[in-house]
Parts: structure tokens; sequence; C-alpha cells
């Protein structure tokens, strides 16, 4: 599993023109599935992303977690973040999972952040969707869970 994780001021998402979601302070999480992930790598991935210190203290230094600062999180499915470009002008899609499994390990996810005290703001799975942030810092942070 891959999570693209970007710190944001606020972030919204919409299909069709139409706003399906929207956050304020908090994490942005763009989330590929792989076809072997399972539910080890939803709950390394959620706890690493709850606890990760990504925002400021009162000395200016990256050291508070989502929590501490009371953020809100957005997460939203990405295949592409398992697009293999290195061979030839376009990308193979090979290592991500089939539709029906990612969406399955995507829900799972969502519900491990809602366990953990963050229901997710989220985006439409398999939808068109433009997704609008301001990326607070820059900050961005790939997360990778184990094989």
């Amino acid at each position: 599993m891959r999570a693209v994780v970007q710190r944001v001021s606020s972030c919204r998402v919409r299909v069709d023109g139409e706003e399906v979601s929207a956050i304020g302070k908090g994490l942005l999480v763009l989330l590929g599935v792989a076809r072997d992930d399972d539910e080890k790598d939803v709950d390394y991935v959620v706890g690493k992303v709850v606890n990760l210190r990504v925002f400021d203290d009162r000395e200016g230094r990256l050291n508070l977690s989502l929590g501490e600062v009371g953020g809100e999180l957005m997460v939203v499915s990405q295949f592409t973040l398992y697009g293999d470009a290195r061979k030839g002008r376009r990308p193979s899609y090979v290592m991500a999972a089939p539709p029906e499994r990612a969406e399955e390990v995507y829900e799972m996810a969502c519900e491990a952040f809602a366990r953990a005290g963050f229901p997710p703001a989220r985006g439409v799975f398999k939808a068109h969707m433009e997704v609008e942030l301001v990326n607070d810092g820059p900050v961005t942070i790939i997360l990778e869970s184990p094989r």
C-alpha cells in the first residue's frame, strides 16, 4: 500500500462539478492499493498517518500529530500511485489491485481511520475527481507498507 500524505490548509473534492467532500486544516491521503495488500498493510499505513508528526509546535518544529492539532482527514483512492513508467511511455498498472479488491481495501482503510478517531472525508471510488488542495508548507510524505 502506498500513501502520499500532504499537510493541507484546506482540501475539497468535486465530481461532475459538484463538491462531494471538503476539509480544513489537516491531512490529505492519496491512497494506492497493491494486489497483495491486506489488513496488515491497512493497519500499518493508518497507524503511520495518524501518528505522523508533521504539524508545527510552538517553536515551529514539525513535532505534532493530526490529533494534537485537531486536524481533519481526507482519503482519496488513487490507483495511479502504482503506475510503473520505467519502460516505455505508458505506465503499467499491473501492481495495482483490481478495482473490486482496491475498493474493499480502501473501505477497510477508511473504517480503520474512523476507529482511530479520524473519520475521513472521502473521494468517490472510481470517479473522475477534481481534488483541490492548499498544501501547507509544503509538507508531503510518501509512505509504503512493508512487503
